[in-house]
């Protein structure tokens, strides 16, 4: 078995892929790594080096710049990257910003997922995981991608579009100040009694079902809501949808018209700050050189460990590859069966339940409104992922259909997505003749 870890994300998820691996999996791999940068190569090697001794794992661990050999024959890949996302994000914001309160151009639509900056940063990381088709082409044409590139339900769909079989771990619903976990601990449900149901779409997932055990507390959350105890986003979206949200409710505006209590980011965080980063690679370092063994590189690892996303895409693929039976929250893929009230071509994100290494469908029901909405949302995202190959006709039916766009001259907007792509273009080769 060989799973190959591509994207500039990767170091940051090292230490939780290599745990799930060597320990909760107890699994034999060949695991290789692209890698551009020559001292992070070393390090990252010495890193998985030391955690593989003391995992006394059979396999390998390589680490390279040559990213087909790293791919060679791969029955997996792991996908974490993107384009730049923070100067482009930036590069978005200034360009859609006006002069001013009494002129703030579409400052509202400077967003990392949806809207005109999701479009643009679906086409840009679009082209990166292209990229990565492309070589996986030639080098593991039969591999299984387990995608971690935002916008997940965009990026999976890139994946799926050209033909692989591709599976998406997005920002979690169970975690954040609506997500799951934070509603067990406000209806005192203990974690082990908790019995919940999510569904919905990456980045716009909804909790259908809460439950202490066979008692079911969905009415009381709810009553909560409409109180105004969750917040005005969770009361307006439960009078509209009949659902609330699971997850960051900022991820969810994302996908809607601008409301006057919501205000994108101005500098949302993609990946790690300078500042972690400097302490990862200090801890890796410290495991690199006294060995995962010794007193400091178990506290480091420690560290490293604690500050490791919540995802666990390892424990995925291993599942998958390994024709495992499990169950894993929030996954997202080709909906299939899962959600009925949904086309089966579109990508949602669901507990995924697999009996052998094969996925059994939930058949959940959606309230009649919530389906309407996912279906909106579902659609656009599968234009975007279609926009990302080049398609200027499935970009213009973005523009045209986006909820996130409601409320604004699309013509205009149209006009803003091509000035937009001109300033990018030098990341997006397939828009380049279109001018």
């Amino acid at each position: 078995m060989k799973i190959a870890l591509i994207g500039q994300d990767i170091p940051t998820l090292l230490p939780g892929l290599l745990t799930d691996l060597l320990f909760a999996g107890q699994a034999e791999a060949d695991l290789t790594a692209e890698e551009k940068n020559p001292a992070m190569t070393a390090l990252l090697q010495g890193y998985g080096d030391a955690v593989r001794k003391k995992a006394g794992a059979g396999g390998s661990w390589t680490v390279s710049a040559d990213r087909e050999a790293a791919l060679d024959g791969a029955d997996c890949v792991i996908y974490a990257g993107d384009c730049q996302p923070g100067s482009r994000f930036r590069m978005d914001r200034e360009a859609l910003s006006g002069e001013g309160e009494d002129n703030p151009g579409l400052t509202d639509q400077a967003r990392v997922n949806g809207g005109l900056g999701g479009l643009m940063h679906t086409l840009r990381a679009g082209e990166e995981a292209l990229r990565l088709c492309d070589a996986m082409d030639s080098a593991c044409p039969e591999a299984l991608v387990i995608n971690l590139g935002q916008p997940a339900a965009r990026i999976t769909g890139v994946f799926l579009r050209r033909g692989y079989r591709c599976f998406g771990l997005g920002r979690t619903p169970m975690k954040g100040a609506s997500g799951v976990d934070t509603y067990l601990k406000r209806m005192k449900i203990p974690p082990e009694r908790g019995r919940v149901t999510v569904a919905g779409l990456p980045g716009f997932a909804f909790l259908l079902r809460i439950a202490d055990g066979d008692l079911d507390r969905t009415e009381k959350l709810k009553r909560a809501a409409r109180n105004g105890e969750l917040g005005a986003l969770s009361r307006r979206w439960l009078d509209w949808w009949d659902a609330l949200p699971a997850g960051d409710v900022t991820d969810l505006a994302e996908f809607l018209p601008a409301e006057p209590d919501y205000i994108p980011e101005e500098r949302p965080e993609f990946g790690e700050t300078v500042e972690k980063r400097k302490e990862r690679i200090l801890y890796m370092n410290t495991v690199r050189e006294q060995g995962a063994e010794s007193r400091e590189g178990a506290m480091a690892q420690l560290l490293l460990l604690s500050k490791v996303p919540p995802i666990r895409p390892m424990r995925l693929a291993l599942a998958l590859l390994r024709k495992e039976d499990a169950e894993i929250e929030a996954v997202a893929r080709k909906n299939g069966g899962n959600l009925p009230a949904l086309p089966p071509e579109a990508v949602i994100e669901a507990k995924l339940t697999l009996k052998n290494g094969e996925e059994i469908p939930q058949r959940l029901s959606l309230p009649p409104a919530l389906a309407e909405i996912l279906r909106e949302v579902d659609a656009v995202n599968r234009l975007a992922a279609r926009a990302a190959f080049g398609d200027r006709e499935a970009l213009r039916e973005v523009v045209e259909t986006d909820p996130a766009m409601e409320g604004l001259d699309r013509l205009y907007c149209m006009d803003v997505a091509d000035a937009l792509i001109r300033l990018h273009a030098d990341v997006l080769p397939r828009f380049r003749d279109g001018e």
